[in-house]
């Protein structure tokens, strides 16, 4: 199973990324989709998952209202459209899968590499 994170970069507060992750090999069944992120110096951290369809999408306090997840019409890729962006969302987002849909690290067996989002002026 691989998941290929990209779209990650430097951008200014208040502007916008879209970052775009793609799975390969998951096995056969529906999965749910999730992205993470990790601070220097701080734990990995729930910022939203999307469901097989597409239609249930949870999203952590922090990014509410400023972050947009999305599934692709193909299943196997998901979205994170990131606007409003603050110097406190500066981190490296990992995408995951895992056939059961939840916020929680630890229930999810497959993770990509991560790409690194920075918010700087």
């Amino acid at each position: 199973v691989q998941l290929q994170a990209s779209g990650g970069g430097l951008v200014q507060p208040g502007g916008s990324l879209k970052l775009t992750c793609v799975a390969t090999g998951v096995p056969r069944g529906n999965y749910a989709m999730a992205w993470f992120r990790q601070a220097p110096g701080k734990e990995r951290e729930f910022v939203a998952t999307v469901s097989w369809s597409g239609s249930r999408i949870v999203y952590s306090d922090s990014v509410k209202g400023r972050f947009t997840a999305s599934r692709g019409s193909a299943k196997n890729t998901v979205y994170l459209q990131m606007d409003s962006l603050k110097p406190e969302d500066t981190a490296v987002y990992y995408c995951a899968a895992d056939p059961l849909y939840t916020g929680i690290k630890d229930d999810y067996d497959y993770w990509g590499r991560g790409t690194l989002v920075t918010v700087s002026s």
